[in-house]
């Protein structure tokens, strides 16, 4: 179901020394470090499944303010879809479904539920 979960930091350092051995016990490492952010796995797996970030926008982290559950698609159309049922049923838009910058394959969309939670759909593979 979740490709990655965000959450929100103002300090990334203070974050890791926490998140390192916090994740440690249930057996996940530290797989990348950034200058703004850290990312957490299981050993072995090619991507970190939490990230522990500082906000996007630049703003002060709040509560969910950095925070984007990120919901696997198998297809575009998939996360086109769910784009259009986001709005189409009370959520706003947050960049429509397209290619990103993270690799060539990485096509998403973001919204925002009526709460104002960021969400997000994601499919990998090759159209």
């Amino acid at each position: 179901m979740f490709t990655y979960i965000t959450l929100g930091t103002d300090d990334v350092e203070r974050a890791a020394r926490f998140y390192d051995p916090v994740m440690a016990t249930l057996g996940f490492i530290r797989g990348a470090t950034e200058a703004d952010e850290v990312g957490y796995g299981v050993p072995g797996d090619s991507r970190c499944r939490l990230w522990v970030t500082r906000p996007y926008d630049g703003s002060p982290s709040t509560v969910g303010n950095g925070s984007m559950p990120c919901f696997e698609a198998t297809t575009r159309a998939a996360v086109d879809a769910f784009w259009t049922a986001a709005l189409a049923n009370g959520g706003t838009d947050e960049g429509a479904p397209g290619i990103r910058s993270h690799h060539p394959n990485f096509y998403a969309c973001y919204v925002r539920d009526p709460d104002g939670n960021k969400l997000s759909a994601l499919c990998e593979r090759p159209e």
